[in-house]
């Protein structure tokens, strides 16, 4: 299953409302942001220059960068703008100062004060808040830097990199469920029940492989199972906050409990699968581990004796990937997992 350009686009935006970015521009086609400090972290690997920041305590300089939902769109809004971002040994310095292609520029002649802004007694005008000009003297501002340009498309480097980033900060939440009463000026609290949630990745591979997401969710007070429970809470506005006339119902199982009955849910589950796919994948590692047996062992026979040593390694190997590649398993791992507290008044879980 892939994703379509709209999606990308989506959850691109979606992270980057969540990480307060400054949205610049704003097209079906690209979106062009100033980074957040956070997300400047996650999608720009520069450790020297956080450290720097880190140790200075100055404010940071974000990186401003344009993602690319739609390439034969954006190329036909910027049929200038040459593919993949700067181009080596070009210069991007403003009129007047770019030198040769590939060539540094030389500095102003002697005398040329005003066109430098050099001012009388050869001290130099501020140089704002750059962090270069406050601690490295004069920086020359006329340069232009190019944006850099990311295509993210289905598969490409940089959506793998928001990927990684969303899975790496949204491991665990807890949130509680926005409570909006008939009457502002009530007093009376309202029950909360708590849902562990959990989103398993199921994968049933051999030498195919298909992948399935469970969403399960446990109500802690009575250990009631819900399947597809991000869709039950889909409608639901939720705020990581306790709202006020809110109490929570003390939970009657333990987390560690919890997630044993979600796993023996879904293993008994995967238990009543159709699993002829296994049956066939075992019959075909068979077969391969029959056909490489004939073949190495047709090779043992007349090779030399210094040669045999080298060849069932190469058998050994060659066993190994095939018993690797069709060997049949189901693997389970959790993807992310959150605290639900929802207003006891919702319909059950069936």
């Amino acid at each position: 299953m892939t994703m379509t350009a709209d999606q990308i686009r989506s959850f691109v935006l979606r992270y980057l409302e969540a990480e307060q970015c400054d949205i610049m521009e704003k097209h079906p086609a690209y979106v062009t942001v100033k980074l957040s400090p956070s997300a400047d972290k996650d999608l720009n690997h520069r450790p020297y220059y956080w450290s720097f920041v880190e140790r200075t305590g100055v404010a940071p300089e974000t990186m401003t960068c344009t993602f690319v939902f739609d390439p034969e769109a954006y190329r036909e809004l910027q049929p200038h703008d040459p593919p993949g971002g700067p181009q080596p040994g070009v210069s991007t310095a403003a009129p007047g100062l770019a030198g040769t292609a590939g060539t540094p520029i030389a500095g102003p002649p002697a005398g040329a004060a005003a066109q430098t802004g050099t001012a009388p007694g050869g001290t130099q005008p501020p140089q704002g808040d750059s962090i270069l000009g406050r601690y490295f003297g004069f920086v020359p501002t006329s340069f232009t830097a190019r944006i850099p340009r990311d295509e993210v498309t289905y598969g490409s480097r940089r959506l793998e990199q928001l990927f990684a980033a969303v899975r790496s900060k949204g491991k665990y939440v807890r949130l509680f469920e926005q409570h909006v009463s008939e009457q502002p000026r009530r007093t009376a609290t309202v029950p909360y029940d708590t849902w562990l949630a959990v989103n398993y990745k199921v994968e049933l591979a051999c030498d195919m492989k298909r992948s399935e997401i469970h969403s399960l969710g446990i109500q802690l007070q009575t250990g009631v199972i819900r399947e597809r429970f991000t869709d039950w809470i889909a409608p639901l506005a939720f705020t990581p906050q306790l709202p006020a006339h809110v109490y929570i119902t003390p939970d009657r199982i333990a987390l560690s409990r919890a997630v044993l009955y979600l796993e023996e849910h879904l293993e008994s589950k995967l238990a009543k699968y159709d699993h002829r796919w296994a049956k066939e994948a075992q019959l075909r590692l068979a077969d391969e581990q029959a056909r490489i047996r004939d073949y190495y062992e047709a090779l043992l026979k007349t090779a030399e004796p210094d040669q045999r040593p080298d060849i069932e390694a190469q058998y050994t190997g060659r066993s190994r990937e095939i018993e690797w590649q069709y060997r049949p398993r189901i693997r389970i791992s959790a993807i992310n997992c959150g605290l639900f507290h929802v207003s006891s008044a919702k319909p059950p879980a069936y």
